[in-house]
């Protein structure tokens, strides 16, 4: 068997989440080849080839690949997949945008968002947005996967010593073009990625109480995040949104605060190591996952317990 990760990077460094990715390949078996596509991306490649597992790493370093278009991405994808038994991709946001335009091209299923490896055909990922666990089998040459990130921990990212091959493959379909972006500049620890994340739910009442979280944030090295509630509320900014329609988490620590636990929310972060809520209904049912829970007003709570860490 061999085995192609795509690689996830900003051009710069190479994402946690590909370790994950790798670290998923390596429970499927066989060679690994990791695909970094990208524009003046070469040290990406060559951190890549000091993951532990890792084989192989192709570069395709052009500007068609620069900002990860999926037309693009798809097409070098297509080009190199006869070599391949599997393809594996994390469950990102680039991911989920051109995995599907592989699947569809190939004309095979895609296998979305796995947690587990039980054989090279055969794979576990969460249904009924993480109530329950399927066990898929796959009977197609090409396996194609999404790899859910917090299921798996990640490979070492030094040790390994892979050779780097560039390709001269670029693939321009010439349908999409990069206008611009906008990035939010924090000093905190990126949400997806952060050991410690505190989240705030329609509890908080409005937009100026997650102040109250932020000095918490702070003294804890931690993320902010937000239910859904309080997104759509106007609380708290999109990327901000931990669940089954934000950002999935698996941080050691998970601070909920003011979070009734709807299912959607459950499914982007039960799967924390150590879960507190803090919520003043003891019915809710956060507390039913939560490893430490306060039943109290987390206005009285938060002030406390930011008072208790200058300590």
């Amino acid at each position: 068997m061999s085995i192609l990760v795509i690689a996830e990077h900003d051009n710069t460094e190479l994402k946690g989440a590909t370790l994950c990715t790798i670290a998923a390949a390596k429970k499927i078996g066989g060679d690994i080849t990791v695909l970094v596509a990208g524009e003046n991306c070469a040290a990406v490649a060559d951190a890549a080839a000091k993951a532990d597992g890792v084989a192989r790493v192709l570069l395709a370093d052009n500007a068609v690949y620069g900002h990860a278009l999926a037309e693009n991405l798809a097409g070098l994808v297509i080009e190199l997949a006869d070599d391949y038994s599997h393809i594996l991709a994390a469950s990102s946001t680039t991911g989920k945008n051109f995995m599907p335009r592989v699947a569809a091209l190939k004309d095979v299923a895609q296998i979305s968002e796995i947690v587990d490896v039980e054989s090279a055909d055969t794979f576990v990922r969460p249904i009924y947005a993480g109530n329950a666990l399927a066990t898929v089998q796959s009977s197609d040459s090409l396996k194609l996967i999404t790899v859910r990130t917090t299921g798996f921990d990640p490979v070492a990212g030094d040790g390994g010593s892979a050779s780097v091959e560039s390709i001269s493959i670029a693939s321009d379909f010439g349908k999409s073009s990069f206008v611009g972006q906008e990035l939010t500049e924090s000093e905190r620890p990126e949400l997806a990625a952060a050991s410690i994340v505190i989240s705030g739910g329609r509890g908080m009442g409005s937009g100026e109480n997650f102040h109250l979280i932020e000095p918490i944030a702070d003294k804890l090295g931690a993320a902010i995040g937000a239910s859904r509630a309080a997104v759509d509320a106007g609380y708290a900014p999109n990327d901000w949104q931990v669940g089954q329609t934000g950002k999935v988490v698996a941080p050691q620590l998970y601070i909920a605060v003011g979070i009734s636990g709807a299912i959607q929310h459950l499914a982007g972060m039960k799967d924390s190591k150590v879960i507190v809520a803090i919520n003043k209904d003891e019915d809710a049912p956060i507390f039913s996952v939560a490893d430490y829970g306060l039943v109290a007003d987390l206005f009285e709570a938060l002030p406390a317990l930011a008072s208790e860490l200058d300590k």
